[in-house]
This record gives structure tokens, sequence and C-alpha cells, in this order.
């Protein structure tokens, strides 16, 4: 069972920009005690906010924004505040996004359609050290077999990169890192996949998920 008191004085940041969305989440935090949340329908205000040095306790995210995609507002989120605790509410229940979440170690992942006990529970999970996925999440992750072996965020960037036809120069020069680092990824990437070659590294990464069928999406 949850416990709400440990929740009652955490700070928490919205990113979400349909109006009803924030004011439900909210409505529904503020019946449970919880107060100080601020609200943001686009990421720009919210990156100039911790620009400044504001910090959340929580940041619940959308994956669907107006001006930055939400898995680059995720990286932004890190980038300055390091222990962020982010928990992506989202629609999408494609194995692929969830792949690319899970990839992003955020610390929940919950669906809009669900109940608003999940937020509660994702928290309080959280605040434990734990990781909450709600339970339609974790079961479309444990039906397409996932497991610690999937490929890191990094990892997936150059699997990315493999897809888009790049040379090894090319994603090291894209991203910013050694020849020798990218080429570590690679292997690491055909070892996780049990691939042979390139086009069957490309075909299994669409099979499990990390690739969508109509391209190349992370």
């Amino acid at each position: 069972m949850t416990d709400i008191s440990i929740l009652s004085n955490k700070s928490i940041a919205v990113v979400d920009d349909h109006d009803l969305i924030r004011e439900g989440l909210n409505a529904m935090l503020v019946q449970n005690g919880i107060t100080d949340i601020d609200n943001y329908g686009s990421t720009i205000s919210l990156v100039s906010r911790l620009d400044a040095g504001e910090r959340y306790d929580f940041y619940i995210v959308d994956l669907e924004l107006p001006d930055i995609d939400g898995f680059v507002l995720i990286e932004m989120i890190r980038a300055r505040h390091q222990d962020a605790k982010i928990i992506v509410c989202t629609v999408h229940d494609e194995i692929w996004t969830l792949r690319k979440i899970v990839a992003r170690n955020v610390d929940a992942i919950i669906y809009k359609s669900g109940s608003a006990t999940d937020i509660l529970a994702a928290m309080s999970a959280i605040l434990k050290g734990q990781r909450y996925y709600c339970d339609e999440a974790m079961r479309a992750l444990e039906s397409a077999g996932d497991d610690s072996k999937h490929p890191t965020q990094r990892e997936m960037e150059v699997l990315q990169q493999i897809s888009l036809g790049k040379t090894t120069k090319e994603i090291a020069g894209a991203l910013f890192v050694s020849e020798n680092t990218v080429e570590a990824h690679r292997k690491s990437l055909f070892m996780k996949l049990n691939a042979v070659n390139v086009a069957d590294l490309i075909i299994k990464s669409v099979e499990r998920g990390y690739i969508n069928k109509g391209g190349a999406s992370f």
C-alpha cells in the first residue's frame, strides 16, 4: 500500500501540453496532500527554470510536446539535474517506445489510461530506491522478452546511426566519442542481438522493437 505521508513535502514538475491532463494530475496530487507543484505546457519554460537553479523531487513528463521531443527533454533534465527522478506519463504502448524509455533509465513508466494511484505508487517506489513500471507496461516488456540484455542508451544511439548506414568514423563524429568506443558498442550490440552482420542486426532490432518498422525511431 502506498504511504502518502512521505510524499506530502515533495516538489513536482508536471510537463504536458494538454490542460486537462495537467489539471487532472494537479487535482489528484492536491487531493493527496501534495501542493508543491509547478506546471509546464512546454519544455522551454522548465529548462529555463532549471538553468536558473530550480530543482524538483519528481518530474512527470509527457513524450509528445510542442517544442522539444520528450526524449530530448529527459536528456536535458538529466544534464542539469543528474539525480532527477523522472516519471514518463504517456499514451504510447508500442514496444519500441517502451524500449526507448527503458534505455533512458527513467524511474517510472505509467500510462495516461491507467489509474491515478499509479502516480502515487510510482513516487513511493522511487523514494524506496525502486523503479516502477505500470502493470500494462511491465506485461508488454515481459511478453517481448525484455531482460538485462537490451541495449543501453548509448548503444541505442549507435544502433540508430548504424541503421542510417553510417560508418564507424561517422558515428564517432556524430556522437563525439572515439572510434574505439563506437566499435566497442557495435560489438556489444552484435552480441546482445546475436547478429552475424549489419543486415541481421537491423532485422533483429526491428523484430525486438528497438527500431520502428517504418524506419529508425529513437
